[in-house]
């Protein structure tokens, strides 16, 4: 697979992190003014669980401290993360400098906590998100490397 190629395929999954997050949040928001508890409590027993056992109860608990507020800020935090997961995404499928960036950033932001998480719990998902993740910043790295190089060689306008 070519740099362009692998580029664009990075870009559309920033984008499809992007809208994913975003009807997550749309999720959330009609949950606003609802009574979460007694939502839980249905999904529990429509799910044939027992309330009591200990998933369905923090998940029980979890209902009843979720506030409006807390709702709407965790809403407020998916639209931040979603619209920089679209510009991104955007901005690599153009091959955008500035996304090339924001792509490997993010990317590498994320490699400490992926290694300290592997050793804590090791897994071949762990491991591939890993490489995967390593690979993407690797590759963003190599595009403004070569970008670099290409704008060294340019001929200077000024003599």
């Amino acid at each position: 697979m070519n740099e362009h190629k692998a580029i664009r395929l990075v870009a559309y999954f920033e984008a499809f992190k992007g809208v994913l997050v975003i009807v997550a949040a749309t999720g959330l928001l009609t949950l606003v003014h609802q009574n979460l508890q007694e939502l839980a409590a249905s999904l529990i027993a429509h799910s044939h669980l027992n309330p009591a056992s200990k998933y369905p109860s923090i998940f029980l608990e979890a209902a009843t401290r979720l506030q409006d507020t807390r709702t709407v800020l965790l809403a407020a935090g998916a639209a931040v993360y979603s619209a920089v997961r679209l510009a991104e995404g955007y901005g690599l499928y153009y091959e955008k400098t500035w996304a090339e960036v924001l792509a490997a950033g993010s990317g590498a932001i994320y490699l400490p906590v992926e290694v300290y998480e592997w050793f804590a719990q090791p897994s071949w998902f762990r491991a591939a998100l890993f490489i995967v993740n390593v690979l993407v910043v690797a590759l963003m790295l190599h595009a403004l490397l070569q970008r670099r190089r290409a704008q060294a060689q340019l001929p200077s306008l000024h003599p």
